[in-house]
């Protein structure tokens, strides 16, 4: 494998990649996008902000954050931000609340904050298992719960799309992330169900192997396993933020608790060993 996966499209590229979907889709709406610095999450926020939404994005570093919105500013699309840390219930409650107050609306939140690291089972330890869990499953729930509450409030819809993991793929050496994003795929469905009568939609996109910064967290071995899809390739930060958007949009008017998965073809077909296929797994037939 000699294609550079860690180098990321730049702002102007991501703002440039055809899109089926009308300039003016979001026109007047609030986009909440978590951890939208960089990657799945920047490529989320420039594609929404492309079709007209106002985009608000929240991640623990103040320097990402403004640069944000620098960047987006600098490509034409209105934008508001805060540092804070998504494990933080009261942060986040206090944040959601001052987007409402803001803007008198938040039409979408899109939870894309997460992150795991690759570890053997037996060498994770109680900390590094609570910080997974925390972030991927108690932050996602935190943002959710505050969204909906303020949605319920002020007697507005209201559109969560959760990024996930692939639901039935087995992926040995991240236990403490496929735990956690086990939840969030059963909150999703949970709560689909249980604020459907708020005019909530809840649904999910479950990722593939796609082509961001984050694959320098993994080791060289691990990345040929993340061709085993029937397309052979990596994705694309772009083929998830359409998906969030044909979720969040018109589109998706009639889909409320869905897990869709966009990762070439993976979970009926492939496998990922993110510490690379052990030699007990190595087999000549």
């Amino acid at each position: 494998m000699t294609e550079d996966f860690s180098k990321p499209l730049s702002p102007e590229e991501l703002a440039s990649l055809p899109t089926v979907y009308r300039d003016d889709l979001f026109a007047g709406q609030v986009v909440l996008v978590t951890g939208g610095a960089g990657g799945i999450g920047l490529a989320t926020c420039i594609l929404f902000g492309r079709l007209g939404a106002t985009i608000v994005s929240c991640s623990r570093t103040a320097e990402k954050m403004q640069g944000l919105e620098e960047t987006l500013g600098g490509l034409g699309i209105e934008s508001f931000t805060r540092p804070l840390s998504i494990r933080d219930p009261e942060a986040v409650a206090e944040f959601t609340s001052e987007v409402f107050e803001r803007f008198g609306r938040l039409d979408v939140l899109v939870n894309n904050a997460g992150g795991q690291f690759a570890s053997p089972a037996l060498d994770i330890s109680p900390g590094g298992w609570q910080a997974v869990v925390d972030l991927n499953l108690n932050g996602t729930w935190y943002m959710m719960q505050a969204a909906a509450k303020g949605w319920c409030e002020l007697e507005q819809p209201g559109n969560i799309v959760n990024i996930v993991a692939i639901p039935r793929m087995c992926m040995p050496g991240i236990a403490h992330s496929m735990a956690a994003r086990a939840g969030q795929i059963q909150a999703t469905r949970s709560l689909s169900v249980e604020w459907g009568p708020h005019g909530i939609r809840v649904n999910a996109v479950a990722v593939g192997a796609v082509a961001s910064p984050g694959l320098v967290n993994y080791p060289e071995e691990a990345l040929p396993s993340m061709m085993h899809n029937p397309q052979r390739r990596i994705g694309s930060v772009q083929d998830i933020a359409e998906a969030c958007v044909y979720l969040a949009g018109p589109s998706g008017n009639f889909v409320n608790g869905a897990i869709l998965n966009v990762d070439g073809g993976a979970e009926n077909f492939g496998e990922f060993w993110p510490l690379g296929r052990p030699d007990y797994f190595r087999f000549d037939y």
